[in-house]
């Protein structure tokens, strides 16, 4: 699949953040610190949702695929670039950058799809509560994580394929600290109006579409809450939404920035901190963000703490 550029392209070096030598300590570790506390988090979330069966709801169902792809996300480039600074190589190979490329990029994308599922799930929680076990049943739940997965796994695919098979012309260098694929196109030197349309395409399918059925759920979700006449149930529902707008804030400002920012804005330094927040920040942040006013994951933790110093002691 990728033989025609294997033959002239067999490694690819990165320049990571050379650029800032006194600052690149200081980068490396706020990179791990992040990464370990992503580890954490996420791991932590997973486990509370499946050891505790009070979460064994659909919100906390989609959580778990959330923290599952954050995790892979942050897996796919952090822990090569730590390696790489530490050994001082900062090389990979062609296959290892294609996947490197497939998984960030098919992570990211579930999640753009996962996030507006997760919005309508909640339209349902509030606008139709009495009908919520009926229309987001285990069924349902399970169809959505799948129809996420597949969707951002092939559009990743078809865009990683794409991109590698174009001729590099034995150019290596990557102005980035992984394998992004707006810093793999710039090595390309054949015509990629063809890459970038695809890549465009799909950006529109899975940022600004996603964006759009949030905006439409979350308008019918204050047209609804506005309605109920008590300040608690105002509250409550407010608290329910919050965890996920705020979330859905901070991933998609971050894909928007990075992926549709006008073309006269072509600065790779700038791209590389927006990929740092939007590869480890967001992915650290969104346990915090979960489990800070929710109650439910609040007691679940502390009766997991309990429970394993109960067993230590």
């Amino acid at each position: 699949m990728f033989q025609a550029n294997r033959t002239s392209v067999t490694m690819f070096f990165f320049l990571g953040f050379s650029h800032y030598p006194k600052g690149e300590i200081i980068i490396f570790m706020l990179c791990l610190l992040m990464y370990l506390t992503t580890l954490l988090g996420n791991m932590i979330l997973i486990s509370i949702t499946i050891l505790d069966s009070r979460l064994h709801t659909p919100m906390y169902f989609f959580l778990s695929n959330l923290s599952c792809l954050d995790i892979w996300y942050t897996s796919s480039a952090f822990p090569p670039m730590l390696i790489n600074f530490v050994s001082g190589e900062n090389t990979i190979s062609f296959l290892g950058c294609a996947a490197q490329m497939y998984f960030s990029l098919a992570m990211g994308s579930t999640e753009c799809v996962l996030l507006s599922m997760m919005a309508y799930d909640r339209y349902v929680a509030i606008c139709n509560p009495l009908r919520y076990p009926t229309i987001i049943n285990k069924r349902v739940c399970v169809q959505i994580a799948a129809g996420s997965w597949v969707t951002g796994c092939f559009t990743a695919l078809v865009e990683t394929v794409f991109v590698l098979q174009l001729s590099l012309c034995g150019r290596s260098v990557i102005n980035h600290f992984a394998c992004e694929i707006l810093a793999v196109l710039k090595l390309v030197c054949v015509d990629t109006s063809k890459a970038q349309l695809i890549i465009l395409v799909f950006t529109i399918l899975l940022v600004p579409m996603p964006m759009l059925l949030i905006c439409i759920s979350y308008a019918f979700i204050l047209s609804n809450i506005l309605r109920i006449s008590s300040v608690d149930g105002q509250s409550k529902a407010f608290s329910t939404c919050a965890a996920h707008l705020s979330v859905v804030v901070l991933f998609y400002g971050t894909a928007l920035s990075m992926y549709l920012k006008p073309s006269a804005i072509d600065s790779q330094e700038i791209d590389k901190f927006i990929a740092l927040v939007y590869g480890a920040l967001t992915p650290m942040l969104n346990p915090i963000i979960y489990s800070l006013r929710n109650k439910e994951v609040k007691a679940a933790v502390k009766k997991l703490l309990i429970g394993n110093s109960l067993v230590l002691s």
